[in-house]
């Protein structure tokens, strides 16, 4: 979205250099009301547009909730902004490099992210498909993460996750998918589970180590959110930003935690 709003803000800037080039080169005395109209409109949607794309990049991104994979915290439609910059200002034409960040990733972060590769179906790798997902992070780069019962355990210890909504009473048994922890963890980090039944992953998984570079994220609709179990590792470069606020509904406007 940035760069189509960051194309259009050019498109409008040639046309209003063409324009200005014609008011003083071809038309003599004052141009006509329609003229001056024009010109005053595309002036001032190419300002708009490339100061637009420049927030959205850097700073702000708006994002509407596709899935029901973070209820109770967010939920089908809702609207909210994103904070670009919190984590650091992503550097133009880099695998995702980004400079000068305000904070780190925490465990308990709400984030918003490119889904990675492994996400995304067979006919979306082909079309290039790109997706913005939202889930929460639960751990980082060397924490130890298990789920056994559904309970979420990082370095050996339960968390605490009270914003978790396990709204499925059945519960599926710990099934031996590996022949050993590392090639378990082989796996984990290629995005083979993604191909699996979530029966065999959802309830009980790991233990995995979360990868340098990378982020364990969840959905906190636990039993229904396709996330890092299945998929792997979130990478560093994919991440975007940090939920901060809901603002639609009116009824559900809200500090996101």
């Amino acid at each position: 979205m940035e760069l189509k709003l960051f194309i259009a803000g050019c498109i409008f800037l040639v046309l209003a250099v063409i324009m200005q080039i014609v008011k003083k080169k071809f038309i003599k005395g004052k141009p006509n009301r329609v003229f001056e109209d024009v010109y005053s409109w595309v002036d001032t949607l190419w300002t708009a547009l490339i100061i637009a794309s420049v927030i959205m990049y850097f700073f702000l991104q708006a994002f509407k909730i596709p899935t029901g994979s973070m209820r109770m915290t967010l939920l089908e439609k809702d609207h909210l902004f994103a904070l670009k910059c919190v984590y650091g200002l992503r550097v133009p034409f880099t695998d995702g490099k980004r400079v000068l960040p305000i904070k780190q990733v925490k465990r308990g972060d709400v984030v918003i992210f490119q889904c990675p590769p492994s996400a995304l179906s067979y006919e979306e790798r082909t079309q290039n498909v790109k997706k913005d997902y939202i889930k929460r992070c639960v751990a980082l780069a060397g924490d130890k993460v298990e789920i056994r019962n559904k309970m979420l355990y990082v370095n050996d210890v339960l968390a605490e996750e009270d914003y978790v909504n396990l709204a499925d009473v059945n519960m599926y048994p710990k099934i031996d998918i590996a022949n050993s922890s590392e090639e378990y963890q082989t796996a984990w980090e290629k995005g083979e589970f993604a191909l699996l039944p979530v029966s065999m992953i959802r309830d009980n998984f790991g233990p995995v180590i979360v990868p340098e570079g990378h982020y364990m994220v969840l959905g906190d609709n636990r039993d229904y959110s396709f996330d890092a179990r299945f998929w792997g590792p979130l990478p560093d470069k994919y991440l975007k930003g940090q939920a901060f606020v809901v603002y639609w509904p009116l009824n559900r406007i809200k500090l996101i935690k």
